[in-house]
């Protein structure tokens, strides 16, 4: 049976009242939280850091799922674990010794996953595939909330769901960027399984409701 999660982002989120927007999509189903790190260098925007990691994990008991858009992230991955990050991925464009990277992310007890941009060619990641948790593709180039889905990843969906079921077949594919209730079940058939969404949930009048919406889609694809 397909098991799929969803992973709300808060980087859409209101940050003046976290706690109960965090709240409202853990009411609503949702499986993990999403929190998307950003270093004004690697890409355009600055967020968050880990003192607002510990302010997720001081509201909830879901996984935090720490996406690190930042360059040199081996440097930061001890402070997001300490913080409460579950599950941390870098991008593949970011490091130039991944396998030390995500070793380094496991010897602290998390879960580690590799991102690649919408154009970064799947092969790129061939060598490291077998000892990942779980892989990332973006959907949207990453940077800015609220952007449509790139109709090109799909079929990067279906080729990497491909090579993951030859070589690591328990690794997830997670897809982030433009994620609406309307595209989760098209997603979900590529081969991905834990669904990242923002603006979809947070930026609706009830992210609580909203996530419920979500979860009812999901649950429809699970047999």
């Amino acid at each position: 049976m397909k098991t799929f999660k969803l992973a709300p982002s808060i980087l859409s989120a209101d940050f003046t009242k976290l706690g109960e927007e965090i709240a409202s999509v853990e009411r609503g189903g949702a499986d993990i939280i999403h929190i998307d790190v950003m270093d004004g260098h690697f890409v355009p925007n600055i967020t968050v850091g880990p003192l607002v990691v510990e302010a997720a994990r001081a509201s909830t008991n879901l996984p935090l799922d720490v996406h690190l858009m930042i360059e040199h992230p081996g440097l930061y991955i001890e402070s997001f674990v300490k913080a409460g990050a579950n599950m941390i991925s870098v991008h593949i464009e970011t490091t130039t010794h991944l396998e030390r990277t995500i070793a380094a992310i496991k010897a602290l007890g998390a879960q580690a996953g590799v991102v690649l941009n919408p154009a970064t060619p799947l092969n790129s990641a061939e060598e490291i595939v077998p000892i990942v948790d779980f892989i990332l593709l973006m959907s949207v180039n990453p940077g800015f909330a609220a952007q449509k889905f790139i109709p090109l990843v799909l079929d990067k969906i279906r080729r990497l769901r491909a090579i993951l079921d030859a070589r690591n077949p328990n690794c997830p594919i997670e897809v982030d960027g433009g994620i609406s209730l309307q595209k989760v079940a098209e997603v979900a058939r590529a081969g991905a399984s834990i669904f990242v969404a923002g603006s979809a949930i947070f930026g609706t009048p009830d992210p609580e409701g909203t996530t419920r919406a979500f979860k009812e889609t999901l649950s429809r694809l699970m047999s």
